[in-house]
């Protein structure tokens, strides 16, 4: 049985091979063989028809990639608005200071 690790080190090209040499053994012992589970051969044989050996890429790096760019967004979206609030604050602080000046002097 193979280990988490070594799973995920499969290229694209392995996965090719593993899929033909468990479609001539058969599924139950070519899967049992590798240490895969039927559904992941499934998945497989799924995108590797669809899209040839494209699809059989390891697709969590892009998934990564991609939430790393909506995290950026998101970053940035929140450091605009954290930095409006901030000059907003001061604007308001800046009109307070000089209301009670002018309270002060006895103005309205």
């Amino acid at each position: 049985m193979l280990t988490i690790k070594e799973i995920m080190k499969r290229s694209k090209e392995e996965k090719e091979r593993m899929i033909l040499e468990i479609k001539k053994m058969g599924v139950t012992s070519g899967c049992r063989k590798f240490g895969i589970a039927k559904s992941q051969y499934y998945d497989w044989v799924r995108r590797y028809n669809a899209l040839g050996l494209d699809g059989l890429e390891d697709r969590r790096r892009v998934n990564v990639e991609r939430l790393n760019r909506q995290l950026q967004k998101e970053n940035d979206l929140l450091k605009k608005l954290l930095a409006e609030k901030e000059l907003e604050s001061k604007m308001k602080d800046e009109l307070l200071k000089k209301k009670i000046a002018q309270w002060r002097k006895g103005g309205k």
